[in-house]
């Protein structure tokens, strides 16, 4: 029986007695019959236009609330409930179901704006987006997907359709060379899954990295040719200088007295200068060649013993530590260090400073190797790692620079920082790669 029926029911039970009670007045009155006849239905029918006014009034509400959550599931949220009181029943049913749908409207409007959002920063971004539902066809991409595959009409089709297939290959490396219909170049792809509606669904993002090689490229060689040109003009310019003024002194007639005096101090700046662009270029050459790390088993307390015990101007301090044993190229790291060591001894000799040597390990297992000088410390750190920049006479300028990519050839890597108590400290960090017994 529904919710309507059972209100007629119960009106009707309510109103059975007293319209039997009625009745039974009506038989024991002194009138005619007809007039109890008349009288009867007259009540009988008062009484079921009584009943159908009742059920309609208290069904019409409840339809009035229903066609409003009809609305809400279709996500028409315009709709209120009117005669929301606090005081009644019904009144507090329609009074929260308008608060739910002023809720709800907010939301989606919350919804609608963020969604818009998305799709703008989707649009703008210049790496292709390509998400597939777990059929494997496409259900979104941007303009940068469009133009990749150079077309338009991309939505519906499955992975094998768009020739993104070698995308989802197993073991890709991060950068990538590939052809697709809207060029070919090297590339970035990146993949990932999520679930909607408890289903699989794959997500590709592939991004051009040959402008943005070209781009590093060629500020690796504005600097380069900076550095470059800067350093043989500093050469060049006094050996051109002193060649003109030694021709113009081999060219009068007679000889100055004094021009073997002036061309022997004029040949040996010349012969100084060449030096130290010879000097520079077999720099340039050594860090351009640095091959990869030969991984051997290396005692860092040995390492360090026999590197500190090199003939520097000043002593160098070992603070010894517990010993550790790590995967790395002896030959490499010991280079690394003698820069680190010998630029810390230049800067504490001008201040008559200490210099020292030790070693600790990280909370990860990686072994740090410290060396601590009492000099100056650092004017600045923006050109530290600059190839050939240098602010030590003679200094070539690729000791710190050599050292960093050591230690990055090394998983690693460089910091150098000043010490609160004076000097510079230089901190060459080196991850447990592999035990011993481990190497292969």
């Amino acid at each position: 029986m529904t919710y309507t029926s059972r209100l007629t029911l119960y009106a009707i039970a309510a109103a059975l007695p007293a319209t039997l009670v009625m009745f039974v007045l009506l038989a024991l009155l002194d009138v005619p019959l007809h007039v109890r006849f008349g009288i009867g239905g007259a009540v009988v029918l008062m009484t079921v236009l009584v009943l159908f006014f009742f059920r309609q009034r208290l069904a019409y509400p409840l339809r009035t609330l229903s066609n409003i959550v009809a609305g809400m599931r279709e996500r028409d949220y315009s709709l209120r409930a009117r005669g929301g009181r606090d005081d009644d029943a019904h009144g507090e049913l329609a009074t929260e179901i308008n608060r739910l749908s002023e809720q709800l409207r907010e939301q989606r409007l919350d919804d609608v704006e963020a969604a818009a959002l998305l799709r703008t920063l989707v649009a703008q971004l210049d790496s292709a987006l390509f998400a597939f539902d777990h059929r494997g066809r496409l259900q979104l991409t941007n303009a940068a997907g469009e133009r990749l595959l150079a077309s338009s009409d991309l939505l519906g089709k499955t992975i094998d359709e768009l020739g993104l297939s070698p995308c989802f290959a197993p073991a890709l490396p991060s950068a990538v060379e590939m052809r697709f219909p809207g060029g070919d170049g090297k590339w970035s792809i990146r993949r990932s899954t999520f679930r909607e509606k408890g289903k699989e669904r794959h997500f590709l993002v592939i991004s051009d990295l040959s402008r943005a090689l070209r781009d590093e490229e060629l500020f690796a060689w504005q600097r380069l040719v900076r550095v470059l040109g800067h350093e043989l003009n500093n050469s060049l310019a006094p050996i051109k200088s002193i060649a003109s003024s030694l021709q113009r002194v081999v060219a009068l007639d007679p000889l100055p007295h004094d021009w073997r005096d002036d061309a022997k101090r004029g040949l040996g700046v010349i012969a100084t200068r060449a030096e130290a662009l010879t000097r520079f270029t077999q720099a340039y050459a050594r860090l351009a060649r640095l091959p990869r790390p030969s991984f051997a088993p290396v005692e860092i307390s040995a390492l360090v013993r026999r590197v500190a015990s090199l003939r520097y101007q000043l002593p160098v301090h070992v603070e010894h530590t517990t010993d550790v044993t790590i995967m790395g190229d002896a030959d490499q790291l010991e280079q690394a260090l003698i820069n680190l060591i010998q630029n810390g001894v230049d800067a504490s000799l001008d201040t008559n400073g200490r210099v020292a040597v030790t070693w600790t390990t990280a909370h990860d297992g990686a072994v740090e190797i410290v060396v601590l000088d009492e000099g100056a410390g650092l004017s600045g750190s923006l050109n530290l790692f600059v190839p050939f920049f240098t602010t030590k006479p003679g200094g070539t300028g690729i000791g710190l620079v050599l050292s960093r990519q050591i230690a990055e050839a090394h998983n690693g890597n460089l910091v150098l920082q000043n010490r609160t108590e004076g000097g510079c400290e230089a901190r060459l960090r080196l991850p447990a790669l592999r035990q011993v017994g481990e190497l292969r």
